[in-house]
């Protein structure tokens, strides 16, 4: 079942690079309280996600901020290294916290989980973006063919913010 408005977020261990490590947290500790702007993508490095989707992120950072939002959370099915060094090739910086789903749970935990194997990519995550209030879904902004970054990207969210 896919998650919707009003379903709170599944606690699920998700991992995140600090000083250099991977260290385990959970979608609880990262999403779990304030203002989240959550969006997933299916790759790292992949060409969609690398040239619109994070970096629609990057631009609306500040926006976001002025908005209300407290956190943006970036997760793919993708090690905490690889998400690292995404981070550092795209100028990331502390504006946007890079979330390794490594084994998909979290994508399988909220119903956007993908098979991607006839890719040689095995389990992914559709792309989707969502604003979570205190753990609570509040807006839900999934593409409609997984894979596009139509109605996810950064400006989308901080339109459904100001709507």
């Amino acid at each position: 079942m896919t998650i919707s408005v009003g379903d709170r977020i599944p606690d699920v261990a998700v991992r995140v690079v600090q000083d250099g490590v991977p260290t385990p947290t959970t979608t609880g500790e990262l999403l779990g309280s304030g203002r989240v702007v959550l969006f997933a993508v299916p790759g790292a490095f992949t060409p969609t996600c690398s040239s619109t989707h994070l970096p629609s992120y990057v631009d609306t950072a500040a926006d976001l901020a002025a908005a209300g939002v407290d956190r943006i959370v970036c997760i793919s099915v993708n090690d905490a290294f690889v998400m690292n060094a995404w981070a550092q090739a795209n100028g990331v910086g502390d504006e946007i916290t890079m979330a390794s789903d490594g084994n998909a749970d979290f994508a399988r935990a909220v119903g956007m989980d993908i098979d991607g194997t006839a890719f040689g990519m095995g389990t992914r995550s559709k792309r989707y973006a969502m604003v979570i209030e205190d753990g609570v879904v509040t807006v839900f902004l999934p593409e409609e063919d997984g894979f596009s970054a139509i109605a996810s990207n950064g400006q989308c969210v901080l339109d459904a913010l100001r709507a």
